[in-house]
């Protein structure tokens, strides 16, 4: 069996269990199968870019990684991954900030890396690469000689054409982009707007099962919509709601229902319209006041950035704002948490929750609203509203739908939510916990890889 060959921008740490979410969990099982390679970014910023790679082994998997130095880390990481792409493919033009340095770095990185990897490759490896920060890495490989058969997974939409190519040089990026053998997006959408861009744009062409030609190159295009490991977390969560954790939580909130979000800082979750829609909730139904508590988790990330600053210092003035406006001297409605918790931890605390609130204005996919299906109680449900712009809408459509843009509607769902009933709920988590046991992990990292080794319908014809 040839080996896996995983990379990505970071290297979930060996034996890091507690921290590992469900896609580490999924990768490292493909990978411990095959002896595979865990190659990436180490997460260290050194003085300068290492070239010399750190090696580990352990439960059958060996991990490489590479330190960056602090140049590189700024141009390749903060300004051109997370301060152009990253608002570029959640639809956000005004956020988008380009600087042609950061762009060549970002390139340069991409191909340290490739380098890196390179030498530790055998001839029947296939890889696998993930995500917006290394979307030349493939390319590079080709570039040092690579004939392997080299895939592409994009966790984050994928722009319309008219918005990819408000990205200067996009061409360039789209070009190496086209160099993988397989490129998988998270929805139907994503793949139709890639597809824009290749017929549109760079006047190629795309065919129904989605091959594809541009720029010279012949390779494929798929949806392969991500999952969880169902059964496992449903487990997790059910050992967890008896955790000193989960019953600190029940007690504080002495009868009163939860609602949770959990969520990364980012502009891109809808955060400040949640908390606005709990205001409109208690405005428009003052007989909820006093009745539940809304616990939103949202641990900081890339304070590098100028934008999640800005955005923390919004939620912080927003949940302040709130609760100064409804609390009674023994109950507050927003709770603001702004430390990362285990993964046990938070499944217990969605076991324990009333309602879970998704409604990102932009999402790939959204593992939350899995697993929050997943970790309910099956004899009394809570209620799931998720975001029509969250991948997991297409799946979970027995959800409360809502457009996170629209306060009223979020504050109605809200209200809704609160007020159904046992056999509503019951009829909804089915529906939904059919479709996340269907849609796991690993039917997501199967079908992915199946696809992958298979001949492209250009090499079946010059074999045949």
């Amino acid at each position: 069996m040839s080996r896996l060959i995983v990379v990505s921008n970071r290297v979930s740490a060996p034996g890091n269990r507690a921290a590992a979410g469900g896609l580490a969990v999924g990768l490292r099982d493909a990978l411990r199968r095959s002896d595979g390679v865990w190659f990436g970014w180490s997460g260290e910023v050194a003085p300068v870019t290492s070239h010399t790679p750190r090696i580990v082994t352990a439960a059958k998997i060996t991990y490489v990684t590479v330190d960056l130095g602090e140049a590189h880390h700024l141009e390749y990481y903060v300004s051109y991954s997370n301060s152009t792409l990253w608002p570029l493919l959640h639809y956000r033009l005004g956020l988008v900030e380009y600087r042609r340095h950061a762009f060549e770095g970002y390139l340069e990185v991409n191909r340290h890396l490739a380098r890196m990897l390179m030498p530790l490759l055998r001839p029947d490896d296939v890889i696998w690469v993930h995500d917006y920060h290394l979307v030349p890495f493939g390319a590079e490989l080709r570039r040092l000689g690579s004939r392997h058969r080299i895939g592409y997974f994009l966790h984050t939409p994928f722009p319309a054409a008219e918005v990819m190519v408000a990205l200067p040089h996009h061409r360039r990026l789209m070009e190496t982009f086209c160099a993988y053998d397989l490129i998988g997006f998270q929805t139907i959408n994503d793949l139709h707007a890639f597809a824009g861009y290749i017929r549109e744009v760079a006047h190629g062409s795309m065919d129904a099962d989605g091959t594809f030609t541009a720029f010279g190159q012949h390779a494929r295009a798929a949806v392969f919509p991500i999952g969880i490991d169902t059964e496992t977390f449903a487990d997790l969560a059910e050992q967890a709601a008896m955790s000193a954790e989960a019953r600190r939580l029940e007690q504080s909130l002495s009868g009163r229902r939860l609602i949770i979000g959990v969520d990364r800082l980012d502009y891109s979750k809808g955060i400040p319209n949640r908390f606005e829609a709990i205001d409109g909730l208690l405005s428009d139904w003052p007989e909820h006041r006093g009745t539940f508590n809304y616990l939103q988790i949202a641990p900081h990330s890339r304070g590098e950035v100028a934008q999640y600053r800005a955005l923390r210092r919004e939620i912080e003035a927003a949940a302040g704002r709130i609760n100064g406006k409804f609390a009674e001297f023994d109950w507050t409605p927003i709770r603001y948490v702004n430390k990362s918790s285990t993964r046990a931890t938070l499944a217990g605390f969605y076991r324990v929750a009333h309602v879970g609130l998704v409604t990102p204005f932009r999402d790939g996919m959204n593992l939350v609203a899995k697993e929050f299906v997943a970790a309910q109680d099956a004899a009394d449900p809570g209620v799931l509203i998720l975001s029509e712009f969250a991948g997991a809408a297409r799946e979970l459509d027995a959800a409360l739908i809502v457009n996170p843009f629209d306060l009223d509607a979020m504050g109605a769902a809200l209200h809704r939510s609160l007020t159904m009933s046992l056999d509503e709920r019951r009829d909804r988590w089915y529906a939904m916990m059919a479709a996340v046991r269907k849609n796991t992990v690993t039917t997501w990292r199967k079908s992915f890889l199946d696809a992958l080794r298979a001949p492209l319908r250009h090499e079946q014809s010059i074999a045949g």
